[in-house]
């Protein structure tokens, strides 16, 4: 292989030496532009998952976080800003039977189903409305997303004896009609 010469006219770049020696401009640039939008562009702050945030800690009694996210709603068939909250709780009751007062509770809370609401009911993913805001509730066990998260809820919930752990994974995104 052999190594790159730097033309005249770019021996004057404003990107560091080291870059300009091994890559040419847009290689940099593209290189800069995916290191510095490692959070999703479009996500915006947290306030969308506000409800679920506090709902999931105050009702439920589960560690929660919310994060920023931009969210592939296939729901209105769009990239959506959002947000989502990871969280975890230690049950010793039969998983359905915590998935059904959870939603029963959401519901005496205030939450409404959407209107259309494309989810999984048979996978107890419910998608809910309150306050400008449409919350996809995921329940699931086991570990399943992997991120930092889901780790550190899960650390913040013992669990003693007879129990298990739960969890859900909400996405917010705000409130609209879906696409025909």
């Amino acid at each position: 292989m052999r190594p790159l010469t730097i033309p005249p006219h770019r021996r004057s770049c404003s990107y560091p030496a080291a870059l300009r020696v091994w890559l040419p401009a847009p290689m940099a640039l593209l290189l800069l532009l995916l290191t510095l939008g490692a959070r999703p562009a479009a996500a915006q702050d947290t306030a969308l998952c506000g409800d679920a945030h506090a709902h999931l800690e105050e009702v439920a009694g589960m560690a929660a976080i919310t994060e920023p996210d931009t969210i592939d709603d296939w729901r209105t068939d769009q990239l959506v800003p959002g947000c989502r909250v990871t969280a975890s709780g230690a049950t010793s009751l039969p998983r359905r039977d915590v998935v059904v007062e959870f939603y029963e509770e959401l519901e005496a809370a205030g939450w409404t189903r959407t209107p259309d609401p494309r989810d999984a009911p048979n996978e107890a993913s419910l998608r809910f409305r309150r306050n400008g805001a449409d919350c996809l509730f995921n329940f699931y066990t086991d570990g399943m997303l992997l991120t930092e998260a889901e780790e550190e809820v899960d650390n913040r919930v013992p669990l003693i004896p007879g129990q298990e752990r739960y969890n859900f994974l909400v996405m917010c995104t705000p409130a609209m009609e879906a696409a025909p």
